[in-house]
């Protein structure tokens, strides 16, 4: 199949890729991903090894592309771990802060008194 990636046009197919990735050990995946002989690669680890370019020459759009194409799962990249609503830590919202016996109250966010 041929594609382009940064500009450049290549010829991959799935046995080409899947021998060259034999061997390489999957880095820690923190965006898309795809699954090549039951190990899951970052995209952009892939997509290195594929074209001997740097990893900012091209994108991980690009990769997945043409990994998908080729019949590869691919996975976008895992969401990012927030807290429930109602679950901040006590006193993160200077709304609701409760001033300390040693912080005086004018110290506190929106205590601003003009004095005359």
């Amino acid at each position: 199949m041929r594609c382009i990636i940064a500009g450049f046009p290549f010829d991959l197919m799935k046995s080409e890729v899947l021998h060259k990735m034999q061997g390489i050990k999957p880095e820690p995946v923190t965006g898309e991903s795809v699954i090549i002989s039951r190990r899951t690669y970052p995209v952009k680890q892939v997509g290195q090894i594929l074209t001997r370019q740097d990893r900012r020459d091209f994108t991980a759009e690009q990769i997945t592309r043409a990994m998908t194409r080729l019949g590869f799962t691919c996975r976008p990249a895992p969401a990012a771990v927030t807290e429930p609503a109602g679950t901040a830590s006590v006193g993160t919202d200077p709304a609701t802060a409760v001033p300390s016996p040693d912080q005086p109250e004018a110290a506190m966010p929106g205590n601003h008194h003009a004095y005359s």
